[in-house]
C-alpha cells in the first residue's frame, strides 16, 4: 500500500462527519489537505487543530461551479497540486412523494449530483495532465436500493453510482476511481431531514442506536487513498454489523 506522506487531498463537506474525521487520519499520515465546506469556523478550528503546514481552507458551497474551482485553485496555489479529491459534501432531507417538498428535491440535486460534478470538473483537467490522480465518491447504500421517502435522495445517489462508473470507464489508466456507499454512521446528516414525521419514521428503526462512529467511513477512505496507482477499488459498501438494509 502506498505511503500517503506529502499526499495532497482536497476534501468537501470538510466540516463535520466523514470530510472532518478523513482530513484527521489523512494528515496523522503525512497528508496535506485542502478543505472545503460553508462554516467558516468550522473549518477554522479544523485547520488549526491540523496546522497551516498540513491544511488550507476555503469557504465553498459545492452548488458553485466557480466555488468548486476557486478552491481547487487554491490548493493549488498552496500546495502545488491536487493528487486527490474526496467529493464528500451532502444532505439527506427524506420525504415522500406526495408531501411535494419540491425545494428540497432541488437543493438534493444541486448538492448531492452537480457538487459532486462540480468537484471533479475543478480537478479533472488538472489530473488528466499529470496522467495521475484519485477521485472518491461519497454515494450511500441509499444508492444501491430505494425506501419509502427515501426516492428523490436515492436518486441523486444513484446518480453519484453512474457518475463514478463513468468517470472510471472515461479516465481508465490514468485516473483511480471510488464510490463509497455508507450506511448507519453517527455523522450531521440526519439534522438535514426537515420532514418531522420522516424523522421519527427513521428513528424507529433503530438506526440511531446502532449507528457507528464516522471515522470507521473515514478509515475507508484512506485505505482507499493507499493503494498502488495500478489498481483501484472501485466501490466499497460499509454498514453497521447490526444494519439489516
Amino acid at each position: 500500500m502506498n505511503d500517503l506522506k506529502d499526499r495532497v487531498v482536497m476534501i468537501t463537506g470538510a466540516s463535520s462527519g466523514f470530510g472532518r474525521e478523513a482530513a484527521r487520519m489523512l494528515v496523522s499520515h503525512g497528508a496535506k489537505v485542502i478543505l472545503g465546506a460553508r462554516r467558516e469556523e468550522k473549518l477554522k478550528e479544523l485547520c488549526a487543530e491540523l496546522g497551516s503546514d498540513a491544511s488550507t481552507y476555503m469557504v465553498t458551497d459545492v452548488t458553485s461551479k466557480e466555488q468548486m474551482h476557486a478552491l481547487a485553485q487554491h490548493g493549488i496555489k498552496t500546495f502545488g497540486r491536487i493528487d486527490s479529491l474526496v467529493n464528500n459534501a451532502g444532505i439527506m432531507p427524506l420525504s415522500l412523494i406526495k408531501k411535494g417538498r419540491t425545494d428540497e428535491w432541488d437543493q438534493m440535486i444541486d448538492v448531492n449530483i452537480k457538487g459532486v460534478l462540480y468537484g471533479i470538473d475543478s480537478v479533472y483537467a488538472h489530473m488528466l495532465e499529470r496522467e495521475s490522480g484519485q477521485i472518491i465518491n461519497i454515494s450511500s447504500v441509499a444508492g444501491k436500493r430505494v425506501m419509502p421517502g427515501s426516492a428523490v435522495y436515492s436518486g441523486t445517489k444513484y446518480a453519484v453510482r453512474a457518475i463514478s462508473e463513468g468517470l472510471r470507464v472515461e479516465s481508465a489508466g490514468k485516473i483511480q476511481v471510488t464510490c463509497i456507499y455508507p450506511g448507519a454512521f453517527t455523522t450531521e446528516l440526519a439534522f438535514t431531514i426537515k420532514d418531522e414525521s420522516m424523522m421519527e419514521a427513521l428513528m424507529s428503526r433503530g438506526l440511531g442506536a446502532i449507528a457507528q462512529p464516522a471515522e470507521r467511513v473515514a478509515e475507508s477512505i484512506v485505505y482507499a487513498l493507499q493503494q498502488d496507482p495500478g489498481v483501484s477499488v472501485n466501490e466499497i459498501v460499509i454498514r453497521p454489523t447490526a444494519q439489516d438494509t
